[in-house]
This record gives structure tokens, sequence and C-alpha cells, in this order.
């Protein structure tokens, strides 16, 4: 069969030979399947997000340099409250040292001023016997009063003759009842006035110590939680999984917010 053409039609079974209709044979090969292609992304278009990426920001996405800014933030604040409870630690051993140097002092005021006052006692019965002889003893009424006046001259002081005569005066005005000059507050101020006010300053010490030890405590306990906080936000910078890191960034910064506001609720001490 002529077709007018030097092609003529064949029937291919894979790579068999062919049988042309014009009686010669030919092989032909099959050539091999394109490869596939990847669509051509369309401009403009934003990359689609992977399904195992979490629908987070940019904050949880650096969870780690987040993670590490805390950290410095934490430790910088636990360096600021140990440092404070260590001046807040001197200061207490400083006042307690006070307040007893002002207590030994004020037991030495005590006693002079006790001593004293037991000398000017004695020393008013005295002269109250010589008193009497005076007015009741002629005979002795000279030798009596030449005693009087050389106890008065010689051992009474200042405070003690200033507080007979307002016993004096006090008697003469009220007979009915005895007024001692003991009872003066002049006399008792003058002779306790020192022990008193070294025995307030020794106790002004030592509530200033236990003030400071307060304070102390609070910064030291502040530093636990900061420690406990560092510990967290250490673990969370160590957690593969995200869900651990937030939950223990989140924890860590509630019991950093906790010793925050102990740690500024006590006063600055200057090292200065």
């Amino acid at each position: 069969m002529s077709l007018g053409s030097r092609h003529s039609r064949t029937f291919s079974l894979g790579n068999r030979a062919l049988f042309p209709l014009d009686g010669v044979p030919r092989v032909t090969i099959d050539a091999p399947p394109a490869p596939a292609t990847n669509p051509i992304p369309v401009a403009g278009e934003p990359p689609r997000r992977p399904r195992s990426e979490p629908r987070l920001g940019r904050f949880l996405n650096n969870v780690e340099l987040v993670t590490a800014i805390l950290l410095g933030v934490v430790s910088v604040t636990t360096a600021y409250a140990s440092f404070q409870a260590s001046l807040y630690d001197g200061e207490t051993a400083k006042q307690f040292s006070a307040g007893q140097n002002s207590q030994t002092e004020a037991e030495s005021l005590y006693l002079e001023a006790n001593q004293q006052y037991i000398r000017d006692v004695q020393l008013w019965d005295q002269l109250t016997e010589l008193q009497i002889e005076v007015d009741n003893v002629p005979a002795e009424a000279a030798t009596s009063q030449l005693k009087y006046d050389t106890l008065m001259f010689t051992s009474v002081s200042d405070d003690l003759n200033a507080a007979i005569l307002w016993s004096a005066d006090q008697n003469a005005a009220n007979p009915a009842e005895y007024t001692s000059p003991f009872t003066s507050e002049e006399y008792q101020d003058a002779l306790f006035g020192a022990w008193a006010d070294e025995d307030d300053k020794s106790e002004a010490a030592f509530k200033a110590g236990d003030a400071a030890d307060k304070s102390g405590d609070s910064l030291t306990l502040t530093t636990v939680l900061m420690a406990v906080s560092l510990f967290l936000l250490g673990l969370a910078a160590v957690a593969r999984q995200l869900r651990v890191q937030l939950i223990l960034m989140s924890v860590s910064i509630v019991i950093y917010a906790v010793s925050l506001v102990l740690t500024f609720s006590v006063p600055f001490m200057a090292w200065w």
C-alpha cells in the first residue's frame, strides 16, 4: 500500500520492533518521562507557614533572647539585694554594739548617782539630828550648830542645798505634810539625768539595730526568691519545648515580681 510519501504508518509495542506497512522493520525507544517541576510561586504572594510552626509573634519566636535578658536583669537585682542585705547586717552589728556600750555607760552612771544619793540621804539624816540638837539641847547647841554649818559648807552639794531650800519652803507652806528634799524633781534630774539620757540612747540604738536586722532579713528573703527565679529561668533556657519554656518563664517572672516589691519596700542604705 503506497501513501505517496516517505512516511509510512507503523505499529509500536513498547521497545519492540516496528513493522511498517512497507515491510521494513524499524526500532524506536520511548523517551523517559519528563521530571516533575515545582509550581512557580506567584510574585507578591507571602510564603506559607509550615504546619509545625506555632502561631506566635516575634516575642515568642525569640524566647532564648528574652530568657537571657531576664537572667541578666534578675542577676543584677539579686546582686543589689544581697549588697543591701550585707549593709543592713553591718548596720545591725553597729547599732547593737553602740547600744551595748551605752547600756554599760548608763549602768556606770546609775551606780555613781545612786551612791551619791545614798551619801546625800545619810548626810541629810545627820544634818537633821544636828538641827534637833540645836533646837532642843541648849548645852550642845553651839557645838551642834558648828557641826551643822561645817557639814553644810563642806559636804552638801549645790543640788542638795537647792533641794533642802525647796523642801523648807514646801514644809513652811504645808506644815501638815512633810516634804523630803529628795522628792525634788530638779534634784532627781541633776542626779540621775545623765543616766536617763544614756539609757534612752542605749534603747534607741537597740531599736535601730532591731529595725536594721528586720530589713536585712527581708532582703535575705528576696535573694532567696530571686535565686529560685534564676533557677527557673535557667531551666527555661535549656528546655526544648516552647510550652515548657513559657510556663517556667511565667512562674519565674511572678516570683521575681514578688521579690522585687519586697526589695524596694526596704529603704535604700547608702554605702558612702
